[in-house]
């Protein structure tokens, strides 16, 4: 059984651990037998002896996003202004709505809702071309400007391997 942070381990899990308890098992012959942890088959065994408790409690310290209630707004001003950057989307946040935010939270927020917005303002349009030059064989520059005009015992290459 592969563990998940955030993640409870399932109902049917906890029920073969009591069962292989009420026959009797110890605590680690249990683990290794549902390739658990010791201290997971402890804590579900002495959960249940100390309150009764059977079933997985619920997730704990879960924050809702600070942006979750301004999603519709930012999604219209995305739609209004698909052009704007993050510093304009952040500037726009601080002054309609007092919401002082990161770079990184905005971006993050923008990924979630699908949305996508300019990298910077001066940004060069998307082309699609080979954007660096070709090199010639073996990692050679192909600009002949490169190539010295005339050789020297220290700069002459040598022979190929083969």
């Amino acid at each position: 059984m592969l563990f998940q942070r955030g993640k409870a381990y399932s109902q049917d899990l906890r029920e073969r651990v009591f069962a292989a308890a009420a026959e009797g098992g110890r605590v680690g012959q249990i683990a290794r037998g549902l390739r658990v942890s010791v201290c997971y088959v402890s804590k579900v065994l002495s959960r249940r002896d100390k309150t009764g408790e059977t079933t997985a409690r619920p997730q704990r310290c879960h924050l809702t996003p600070k942006l979750a209630d301004l999603h519709q707004a930012i999604r219209q001003q995305v739609a209004a202004r698909p052009d704007a950057t993050i510093a304009e989307l952040r500037a726009w946040l601080l002054s309609t709505h007092e919401v002082a935010v990161s770079n990184g939270l905005v971006c993050k927020t923008l990924a979630e809702l699908d949305l996508t917005l300019k990298k910077s303002r001066f940004a060069r349009p998307n082309r699609i071309a080979l954007m660096s030059p070709r090199r010639g064989r073996n990692g050679a520059s192909n600009n002949p400007s490169l190539t010295l005009a005339s050789w020297s015992s220290s700069t002459r290459p040598g022979p190929r391997p083969i």
